[in-house]
């Protein structure tokens, strides 16, 4: 690289400057989001220290070719400059346009993903599950490829055999079959999970021993938030029975104890009617979608006669209306002096 005067000089540093910030921000945001695609949160600090070698390469490389344009006698600095200017001119500007491509193509998923339509509504719907998923599944998967590609396409553009590189990988694969073998059935396991729409992003399921939200999912894992605000990395692959809470409807099952000394025909009556007071509130009957049904006496207790009514919801609607069920019967209980347990 050659360069006759100051002015032209200065004009070339500033582009291998403006260049070396933004191929070192560029190339750490995308390991940033290649390791938000992994199961585990441990792995963070591995993408981040490959985040701080990629912005280490990129400064020297950046200092190299400061050094070749301002002719300064530092070694071997200067020489690797002249060498990179050299590689600069016959194969780095087409693999600086393909990282652009590739970095460009990234960016752009989010705002191509923005434009599939999902229904609004106040109401917790299928269709938006099934719409929030399939995005969520998209994004994942056009990132993974756009990263693959791309690299693809840069490690060919330095003269490797891309053939023989996959061919290689594929060989070292069957070496390493055994493992892969989960994450094979992984990604088979969430495909029919998806193509069967078993559930989706915002439903709420139980798989196992574990209960919550579904926030995130793709074809490989199953990202659950419980009640706690834990969050549980799932592979698909490992679930096997799945409870799905959130599904077309939802109930909720109240028992309320009854003191064996209290009249239980009164006490029916009572619970019978806040049962039907409660279902024809005009503030909660929206989240109704069939009338109580008031099963009567349920177990015969040692300590108590346990009353149950069960309501239908819409989805997710469940827990909130047995909570205000419960406060209700409490205080219409007090009111009318029907004793239970706690107050005999």
């Amino acid at each position: 690289m050659q360069a006759n005067t100051l002015p032209w000089q200065a004009l070339l540093g500033l582009g291998v400057v403006s260049l070396t910030l933004w191929l070192g921000r560029t190339g750490a945001r995308l390991l940033n989001q290649a390791g938000r695609l992994t199961a585990m949160q441990g792995d963070d600090r591995y993408w981040r220290i490959l985040g701080f070698v990629w912005w280490g390469m990129t400064l020297l490389g950046g200092l190299s070719l400061l050094t070749e344009i301002f002719r300064l006698p530092l070694e071997p600095f200067r020489t690797w400059g002249h060498q990179l200017s050299q590689w600069l001119g016959s194969r780095g500007l087409t693999g600086l346009l393909i990282l652009a491509s590739a970095s460009l193509g990234y960016r752009l998923i989010p705002m191509l993903l923005g434009r599939i339509p999902i229904v609004a509504s106040p109401e917790f719907t299928r269709q938006q599950v099934r719409s929030q998923t399939l995005k969520a599944v998209l994004d994942s998967g056009l990132r993974t490829l756009v990263l693959v590609i791309g690299g693809l396409f840069f490690l060919s553009n330095l003269g490797l055999n891309v053939t023989a590189l996959l061919a290689g990988v594929g060989v070292a694969g069957l070496a390493v079959s055994f493992a892969a073998q989960n994450l094979i059935r992984d990604l088979i396991n969430g495909f029919f999970i998806l193509l069967e729409d078993q559930f989706g992003v915002g439903d709420v399921i139980t798989v196992g021993a574990l209960t919550g939200t579904v926030e995130r999912f793709n074809l490989r894992i199953t990202v659950l938030r419980d009640v706690e605000g834990r969050v549980h990395f799932l592979p698909n692959s490992g679930i096997t029975v799945v409870s799905v809470l959130s599904r077309d409807w939802a109930r909720a099952v109240v028992d309320v104890p009854v003191s064996w000394k209290e009249d239980l025909e009164r006490a029916l009556e009572a619970f019978r009617d806040e049962a039907e007071r409660f279902y024809q509130d005009p503030q909660w009957r929206p989240k109704f979608s069939a009338p109580p049904d008031v099963q009567g006496v349920q177990q015969l207790a040692n300590e108590a006669i346990v009353l149950r009514v069960l309501f239908t919801t819409k989805p997710k609607e469940q827990w909130e209306v047995g909570r205000e069920f419960r406060r209700r019967i409490a205080e219409r209980f007090g009111r009318e002096a029907i004793k239970t347990p706690a107050t005999q």
